[in-house]
């Protein structure tokens, strides 16, 4: 190393991987829980970092890891099996950094906003390819014109419809059209595309595919006009809800890893608890009385 540089401070750190792993087992009283993650070839390992750390993870972590299994178990210990490595998040043209000061900390920002909107703009603007310049506008910019205008729109004027003429629970479905089996074919499809991305760490683009779909079923409503046609034709009208709230079910597991707390309001509305799985929504399922998930940032 040349005169005045040190590594060993991330030498050291990245050890913490394994001996915290080592620790939590201990602590669950299963000291050798942590072997079903280290010496196990079906687990995955991903490793989210800025770009700053990749020689620690990628050179230095791996060689420590080679170089000390024969001493702790007798067995291989696990290799990382993917780096997605970060660009840098600039506020003002500037690298944010806590340490400095330079940004918006998550402290400040929970004061100014929900959790799940915050997680939201900032998942939508990570830096995955290039540097990305994140300011507060940007950040209402994101929660008010699509968070709130779209996905959370879409959730409560659906939701308050059906709580409103399907005696407070999930109605049951006539006919489908093709418009209705369309979407519902979309909602599929754009399930599959997301996992990919997500098993491929593309999170924008899992992201941008579930607000994609959720614009889809905004416009099938606003095609489908299903609070004109229930004063007309009642069982339509509530296919057509059935439909939009097949289609809010699936948008909201594709969401779920990025806005937990909302997704779980949502599946509790739904009167469901399948979490980070879809089932089919079942009529008859009495729903909770609907709430804005989201709050307009003023």
């Amino acid at each position: 190393m040349g005169e005045g540089k040190r590594i060993y401070v991330w030498y050291d750190a990245v050890i913490g991987y394994l001996s915290a792993s080592q620790e939590w087992a201990s602590n669950q009283d299963s000291a050798d829980h942590w072997k079903h993650w280290w010496h196990n070839d079906s687990s995955r390992h991903v490793y989210f970092i800025g770009k700053d750390n990749i020689p620690f993870h990628a050179l230095f972590w791996p060689a420590q890891l080679m170089g000390v299994q024969d001493e702790i178990g007798q067995k291989p210990l696990h290799l990382p099996d993917d780096i997605p490595a970060n660009q840098y998040v600039t506020f003002k043209g500037g690298k944010a950094s806590a340490s400095r000061g330079v940004g918006l900390t998550i402290s400040q920002g929970l004061e100014k906003y929900q959790p799940d909107a915050l997680r939201y703009a900032l998942a939508a603007n990570f830096p995955e390819q290039a540097d990305t310049e994140i300011s507060e506008d940007e950040i209402t910019r994101r929660i008010n014109d699509e968070l709130v205008a779209n996905w959370g729109n879409l959730v409560n004027r659906v939701l308050a419809m059906t709580y409103k003429n399907a005696a407070q629970a999930i109605p049951s479905a006539g006919e489908l059209t093709e418009e209705d089996s369309q979407l519902l074919l979309l909602v599929d499809n754009a399930l599959q595309t997301a996992s990919s991305q997500l098993h491929l760490v593309e999170l924008r683009a899992a992201l941008r595919t579930a607000m994609e779909t959720a614009k889809e079923t905004n416009k099938y409503l606003n095609a489908t006009e299903p609070w004109k046609v229930l004063k007309t034709d009642k069982e339509r009208g509530l296919t057509i809800l059935y439909v939009a709230l097949s289609a809010i079910n699936g948008i909201r597991v594709m969401f779920a890893p990025f806005l937990p707390f909302s997704s779980q309001d949502l599946d509790t509305m739904l009167g469901e608890t399948t979490g980070w799985v879809r089932e089919d929504l079942k009529p008859g399922t009495a729903l909770s009385k609907p709430k804005p998930l989201f709050q307009k940032v003023e």
